[in-house]
């Protein structure tokens, strides 16, 4: 037992090793991208039927740091503020695949061709998905695209943005994939050390049986995509195709529960339905095609190195560990606050003639989702004082006049389920 734990934690912190340093790069492009490319202001380029608004939608998406629960209230909101259903989709196809702490995590540990081919296949299935939806959808006579301005822009345009920027990569976003993050690497490492080398290629050697069972596994259960990288870094270590790892890493953060259910609420069921055809027929097409016509070295050379991928090999080990133990510090920070913050009273003391209510709304699983119920919110006339608590779902409200009808209204509107007072 002794030395089952020692490679356990070996094998841990092999994995946390090679990831931080480009996990840290990531985070600090993800907050370059949240302060310069405000997601708010572009949903003008998406309110087209056509080819050009799902190119559009994909583009926009692939390198958003945004997870899948993340990424439904924002293409939600595209598609309420004139974005086409087409796009949408396309929107939500692609974004959840990828992002660039995902793209620097999938170099770090399945080598450079997977962290091409990972934006390339999210841009044609977003592109693919987006083009069905249109085609088999009823042309939206929505009003032309309006600029969506968030809580969150109001304070980029006042405040210090080079804080807000590094706020945002090291607290909020880490905070929004910490719990996954930290499970993939947990699972990753267990794999590591419970699963038997070569287990796929003498138990389950039919590569297209195990493409469709990773597959059947993958949709229902949620995974971020910068999560699922050291799970299927393992899977393929143990002889896993490259295909099906493929089909793992498109599949897990792309569908899950939650989304499939949103979706099919906001958008319609034909919506849905192309939504579910575009990445189930998306990841077994690329996963034959990686499978039979690329070099399978490609995706498993890095396995020549020991457990661990090339990054070793390119950065010097100091670099490694100074940025796995600013991770792991960082991390700590992340729940700390979401600790101190449940914990103390955010509502400040209000005036006696203003009304107070307290509302439950479901759904909410990230400072994205928070966000958005927000400042969708803080639209409705009346209402002056807003405040969420994330793992509860509680939202207190206070002002001088409050419609709960509207209320209700406005958080079903942007895909959340309203619980009622309470």
């Amino acid at each position: 037992m002794p030395d089952l734990i020692q490679r356990y934690v070996d094998a841990l912190w092999g994995l946390t090793l090679e990831m931080s340093p480009y996990l840290l790069l990531g985070f600090f492009i993800a907050g370059l991208l949240y302060v310069y490319f405000p997601k708010g202001k572009v949903a003008k380029y998406l309110g087209k039927d056509n080819f050009s608004s799902t190119l559009n939608a994909a583009l926009i998406g692939i390198p958003l740091p945004l997870c899948s629960c993340g990424v439904i209230p924002t293409g939600i909101s595209f598609y309420k503020n004139g974005a086409s259903r087409g796009s949408s989709v396309s929107f939500l196809i692609s974004t959840p695949q990828t992002g660039v702490d995902s793209i620097f995590a999938t170099y770090a540990l399945l080598g450079l061709p997977l962290a091409i081919i990972r934006p390339l296949i999210a841009l044609v299935t977003g592109v693919i998905g987006g083009l069905v939806t249109n085609s088999i959808s009823s042309p939206d006579t929505k009003e032309n695209a309006n600029e969506i301005i968030s809580a969150t822009e109001v304070a980029l345009e006042k405040g210090n943005k080079i804080g807000i920027m590094l706020r945002y990569a090291f607290v909020e976003f880490l905070q929004d994939i910490s719990k996954w993050l930290v499970i993939g690497l947990l699972l990753a490492a267990l794999m590591a050390v419970l699963i038997p080398d070569d287990f796929f290629i003498n138990y389950l050697d039919n590569e297209y049986l195990s493409m469709l069972i990773v597959l059947v596994a993958s949709i229902p259960l949620y995974v971020c995509a910068t999560g699922s990288v050291p799970i299927a870094a393992v899977l393929l270590m143990k002889g896993l195709s490259p295909g099906a790892a493929i089909v793992f890493l498109m599949a897990g953060p792309a569908t899950n529960a939650a989304t499939i259910t949103v979706i099919g609420k906001v958008l319609g069921r034909k919506t849905l339905v192309s939504y579910m055809a575009s990445i189930i027929g998306g990841a077994i097409l690329f996963g034959i095609i990686v499978n039979e016509f690329l070099p399978r070295e490609w995706f498993t050379s890095y396995m020549d190195h020991g457990a661990h991928g090339h990054g070793s090999h390119l950065l010097p080990h100091w670099l490694n560990v100074t940025s796995a133990v600013l991770l792991i510090l960082l991390l700590i920070n992340g729940y700390l606050q979401k600790y101190w913050k449940r914990n103390k009273t955010s509502l400040q003391k209000t005036e006696q003639n203003m009304a107070e209510k307290t509302i439950k709304v479901n759904g909410m699983t990230c400072n994205h989702c928070k966000a958005n119920v927000q400042s969708n919110l803080a639209q409705i006339q009346g209402i002056e004082n807003i405040d969420i608590d994330l793992e509860s779902g509680k939202v207190k409200m206070s002002g001088d006049r409050i419609d709960l009808a509207e209320v209700k209204n406005k958080v079903e509107g942007i895909g959340y389920e309203y619980a009622g007072e309470i």
